[in-house]
Parts: structure tokens; sequence; C-alpha cells
């Protein structure tokens, strides 16, 4: 946390900055350091597009800027502080007190919106920018291809972003307006009765469906969803000596991301054909040749074929009997590992 720095600092506003210039401050710097505006300087773009909207996450909540303001990056204990810090998404499983329906909602308003270990609630402000979703896609290769490696081309089909209103949702030339029931935060407090007495209670806001802005007018493409569903041609190397099921990540290759968020990952997990003749067994290549009984007495000169497509020679010496093994040290995959491209 030391090495942080200051929230402020990062989107260049004063500690008194209005909701409308912090707003602004954060587009101009997102726009600025999205990773697919910065194709050649990528990794340190993303790393500042990361800070900037982890800035952006916590001072454009009035609460967390709030703790912020008192405590710093440490925050304190229980409230989202440690190692959890502020800014923090959770996409399956337990999502902190969200999974107790109103009564979640009701310890949310107790402590801070956020559920245990510093996770995001269900209810948290919607109006940010988030990355988009990872995709999944299972790729077959031969036995020969794996051994060797070799470059594929897949088709897959993903959201992109809509390329008349650019995300926006909204037709070129209207207005997108802050919604009036929510003040642009994407959620609405209200009062309920329960058996501990009167308590608020943090609802998405259903006039904007926690987006926080209201569009007069859908872009007519899209259809006011921001992204169009497109096939797209992608080339994937996959290397020599990967084994079934590992899987090849590619980096920013998945559905396009939500208000200026980053792209999700593509997965692809490799499935290896067998082979009629070749098998493995770890890093070794093996395969079984059958001899006649006259080849094992009077002996033979035997052609092997190797992954590769080559072949070699080899003499069987007279009266070899049973079953023997003939060691090619060339013929073995590389080293298996996790594979990650781009």
């Amino acid at each position: 946390m030391a090495n942080k720095r200051d929230y402020y600092e990062v989107l260049g506003v004063s500690k008194n900055v209005t909701d409308d210039e912090l707003k602004k401050a954060y587009r101009k710097l997102a726009k600025k350091y999205h990773p697919d505006a910065n194709p050649d300087n990528r990794k340190e773009a993303e790393e500042k597009f990361k800070e900037v909207s982890e800035a952006y996450e916590v001072l454009s909540d009035p609460q967390k800027r709030k703790m912020y303001d008192q405590f710093g990056h440490d925050g304190p204990q229980g409230f989202g502080g440690g190692q959890g810090g502020y800014y923090s998404y959770t996409t399956s499983g337990f999502d902190g007190f969200g999974d107790f329906g109103d009564l979640g909602d009701i310890f949310s308003s107790f402590f801070g919106g956020s559920g245990f270990g510093g996770r995001a609630s269900r209810n948290q402000k919607a109006s940010g920018p988030r990355k988009g979703r990872d995709l999944k896609y299972n790729l077959d290769v031969t036995f020969e291809e794996s051994y060797l490696g070799v470059k594929k081309e897949i088709t897959i089909l993903r959201d992109e972003e809509c390329p008349t209103c650019h995300g926006s949702k909204a037709k070129p030339g209207t207005k997108t307006t802050t919604c009036k029931a929510c003040n642009g935060t994407g959620t609405i407090r209200q009062t309920v009765s329960t058996i501990l007495g009167q308590m608020q209670t943090t609802k998405t806001c259903p006039e904007c469906n926690g987006e926080g802005t209201k569009i007069e007018e859908k872009c007519t493409q899209c259809r006011g969803k921001g992204t169009i569903r497109k096939t797209v041609k992608i080339q994937v190397k996959v290397p020599a000596g990967i084994d079934n099921d590992q899987t090849i990540v590619l980096k920013g290759e998945g559905e396009a991301g939500i208000k200026g968020g980053p792209r999700g990952d593509l997965y692809i997990v490799i499935q290896v054909r067998n082979h009629s003749v070749f098998k493995r067994q770890g890093n070794n290549v093996t395969c079984e040749i059958p001899i006649t009984i006259t080849q094992a007495t009077l002996g033979a000169n035997l052609e092997i074929p190797m992954v590769d497509g080559s072949k070699e020679n080899y003499k069987i010496p007279e009266g070899t009997q049973g079953r023997f093994k003939i060691c090619y040290k060339k013929q073995r995959f590389q080293g298996s590992k996790q594979y990650i491209s781009r």
C-alpha cells in the first residue's frame, strides 16, 4: 500500500472536486490510457488504466471517499481495507452479504456496502468501467501438431464495441443525461421496516438499471446495448510440446469491456487427438512395432517412423526374443507448462 499514489493525484484533481469534475477527469484519462488506444505501449497503458479506474472507483463512491480521506489506502480493518483494498470484484461464488437478499442490503448499509474480505456487493454502483467477459474455445490438434507446434486460425463469435455509438448506447447526436432518480449513483436508498426497526437499504436504481445515466434515444445499430455480435478470426500459435487439456490464454481477445473497461481474455483449451501409432507418456513418445518370428530368428533391418515424418533404420540382431525397447533421445516432447500468449 505504501507505494500507491494518492488517488486525487492520480486523477489530477483537488480534494474539493465535485462529482461532475471527477467524472470528467476520469473519462479523459480513461480514454488516454485505454490499452486499445495504445497498441505500441499496451502494458504500461494497461497499468495506468487500472490505476485511474481504481482511483475513480473509490472517489466516486461517497462512502468510500469519506473512508479514504480519513484512513488513506490502508483503510480500517473490516471495511474493505487490508489486502482486499478498495478496488475488487467477484465473478462467481459467495458474494459477501449480497447472498442474503434483503438482509444483505441491511448489513451492507452498516458495513459500507462490502462483503467479507473486501469483495464488492451486488448493490455497488454499476456505472463505472468493467472488464469484458472472458471466452473459452476448445481447439483440436493432431498428435504431430502437439509435438511440432503449429499456427491455427480460429473463428469465434463475440461482443464488439458498437461502431456507431462507440459503446455509449445512445443514438449519435442525442444526449445522455444523469438519472434524476439516483443522481447518477446507480443506486437508491429505501427505508424498510424490519424486526430490528426501520433501516435503510440500498437498491439498484430501477429507472436506469444501475447505469447512473439515461438515454434519450437508443442507438439504432446496437439497440441500446453498446455492443454488437461479430464473427472474428484469430491467429493462434500452438507451442511445440503442448499436452492435452492445457490452456493457451490470449490476453485481450475476449469480449469488449463496458464503459471503457479492458477487454476480457480468450482461453483456448487444447484437445490432442489420439494417434494410431504414437502415444505420449509424460514427455516421451512411444510406438509399438510388431515383428515376425522369422525377423526375430534371422535378424532384419527395420524402418522406424518418427513423429516429425522422418525415419530411422534399426538392425534387429539374430535370435531376438520377446519384447525389446529402442530409445531415440530426440523423440521427446518439450516440458509441459501453462501457456500464455500476448
